[in-house]
């Protein structure tokens, strides 16, 4: 699982730079995170951009992305193309997460 991760101010912004977040690569995916996101001190940003497909798998691993996080830091979403916007609206997700459109508007706030 390609994720890279780049400080900006208290925000850590994380990229997925994979097509897919699935059953595939869900165990991956929290292990990266888990990695990307040890040594956090605010809030951090996942950056869906290049995300074009996600399942229940790929959406149990974000969660459990922010359940490491625990209750101090907040896990927020942006750049979520149509298809992966779908998906977090149809499970109710988008009531979980702040879903912003871009990562310069989750930067801004």
């Amino acid at each position: 699982m390609d994720l890279s991760s780049q400080v900006n101010g208290d925000t850590l912004v994380v990229t997925v730079n994979e097509p897919r977040i699935d059953a595939s690569v869900a165990i991956q995916f929290k292990d990266r995170m888990r990695e990307e996101t040890e040594q956090v001190a605010g809030r951090v940003v996942l950056d869906l951009g290049k995300v074009d497909f996600i399942d229940s798998s790929g959406l149990g691993a974000i969660v459990a992305a922010m359940k490491q996080l625990g209750a101090q830091h907040r896990l927020e979403l942006s750049d979520l193309n149509e298809n992966v916007d779908k998906v977090f609206r149809l499970t109710r997700m988008d009531t979980v997460f702040r879903i912003h459109t871009s990562v310069g508007e989750a930067l801004a706030q």
